[in-house]
C-alpha cells in the first residue's frame, strides 16, 4: 500500500496504488546536503540543521500523535523510515508516504515532503505521521475519506480553513460525492479535492462528537464487517450512512457549529501539543453559515475549481 500527496491549486492532491508513488508537484532544484538520524527516521534535507529540526519533529508527532489516536505510542519500527525533504520558502507544500501491508504486518516506511519550513512542520510532516500511525494500527487500509480526512485535521488551521472553503465550493458546483459512495471507495476518484474537502469536514465533525479514540474505534468496527450502519448506530446514534450524510449537511449548512456543552465535556480533551505541533489548535475564526442546502444534478470537471464561487450560488447536497 503506497499513498502519495501532492498539495497544488489550493488542496491536496491524492494518488494511492500498490507500490507506485506519483507525487505531482514540480521538484525543487534544491538539492539534499544533509543526514540525521533517529530512532524511528533517517532524514535527508538540505542542512543539517533542518535535518535534525525535521527528525526531532517527526518523532515528536509520532509519539504524540499516536497517543492522541490510539491511546498508547508506537513501538520502536525494525527499520527507520526514510524522509526525503525538499525545502524552500515559496515551493508546494506536498508529501508522498509509501509503505506495504504483507499478512497483517506494514514496513518499508519511506517518506517524502516539500514546501516551506514552515509548512512542513506544521502541516505536511503531521499530515503523513498521521498514515503510518493509521497504518501501524489497523494494519489494512482505510477508506480514502476517513484516513485523509483525519489527517487533515492535524494540519494548520490555515490549510483546514482552506478544506472547508473548498468543501463549499464543491457543494455549490454539484462536485459533491455522495455518502454511500464516499463510505465504499477504496481508491482515489478522479475527482479527487471533493474527497479530501469532505473527507476532512466528516473527520471533523465526528470527532467533535466523540474524540479521536472514539473515531479510531468506529472505523475499526466499519472495517471489521464492512459494517458502516452497525458501526455508525454504536458510536454516533447515526442510523445509517444515508442519515449521517442529512445531518452532516445539516451542520454544514450552519456554518459547522460546536458540538452542545454537554456533547462537548464529554470528549477526551487533547494532550498538550509543542509548538511545532501547530495542526490541532482550533479554526482560527468561525465560518460564517452558507445558504440552504438544495439537491444537484451532475458534478463539474475539476477544472472547474480554478473558476470562482459568486456569492449568490447556494451549496448543494452530494448527488
Amino acid at each position: 500500500m503506497v499513498c502519495g500527496h501532492d498539495r497544488t491549486g489550493g488542496g491536496w492532491l491524492t494518488a494511492c496504488r500498490v507500490l507506485v508513488v506519483a507525487c505531482a508537484a514540480a521538484a525543487a532544484g534544491t538539492s539534499s546536503a544533509a543526514g540525521y538520524r533517529t530512532a524511528n527516521f533517517l532524514v535527508d534535507a538540505p542542512t543539517e540543521t533542518l535535518a535534525r529540526r525535521i527528525g526531532d519533529a517527526a518523532e515528536q508527532y509520532r509519539h504524540t500523535l499516536a497517543v492522541e489516536w490510539t491511546g498508547r505510542p508506537l513501538p520502536r519500527w525494525s527499520r527507520p523510515c526514510p524522509i526525503r525533504a525538499q525545502v524552500a520558502p515559496h515551493l508546494g507544500a506536498g508529501g508522498a508516504t509509501s509503505f506495504v501491508f504483507d499478512k497483517g504486518e506494514v514496513f518499508n516506511w519511506s517518506m517524502t515532503i516539500q514546501g516551506s519550513e514552515e509548512r512542513i512542520l506544521d502541516s505536511v510532516l503531521p499530515h503523513e505521521i498521521t498514515h503510518t500511525v493509521f497504518a501501524s494500527h489497523f494494519r489494512r487500509p482505510l477508506p480514502r475519506w476517513a484516513d485523509e480526512g483525519a489527517c487533515t485535521t492535524v494540519e494548520h488551521p490555515v490549510e483546514r480553513a482552506r478544506q472547508h472553503r473548498l468543501l463549499i465550493e464543491f457543494l455549490t458546483t454539484g462536485r459533491g460525492i455522495a455518502f454511500p459512495e464516499m463510505f465504499a471507495m477504496r481508491e482515489y476518484p478522479p475527482d479527487v479535492l471533493p474527497l479530501y474537502s469532505q473527507g476532512y469536514s466528516l473527520a471533523r465533525y465526528l470527532i467533535e462528537r466523540g474524540g479521536r479514540h472514539k473515531y479510531v474505534a468506529f472505523v475499526g468496527d466499519g472495517l471489521a464487517a464492512d459494517d458502516w450502519k452497525g458501526a455508525l448506530a454504536k458510536h454516533y446514534g447515526v442510523g445509517d450512512v444515508a442519515q449521517l450524510q442529512y445531518v452532516w449537511l445539516d451542520w454544514v449548512r450552519q456554518g459547522c457549529p460546536a458540538p452542545p456543552a454537554a456533547v462537548a465535556a464529554a470528549v477526551p480533551p487533547a494532550a498538550a501539543w509543542t509548538a511545532t505541533s501547530r495542526g490541532q489548535s482550533p479554526d482560527p475564526e468561525p465560518v460564517a453559515a452558507p445558504p440552504a442546502v438544495a439537491a444537484t444534478s451532475g458534478r463539474r470537471s475539476i477544472y472547474a475549481m480554478q473558476a470562482r464561487r459568486t456569492a449568490a450560488e447556494p451549496p448543494v447536497a452530494p448527488r
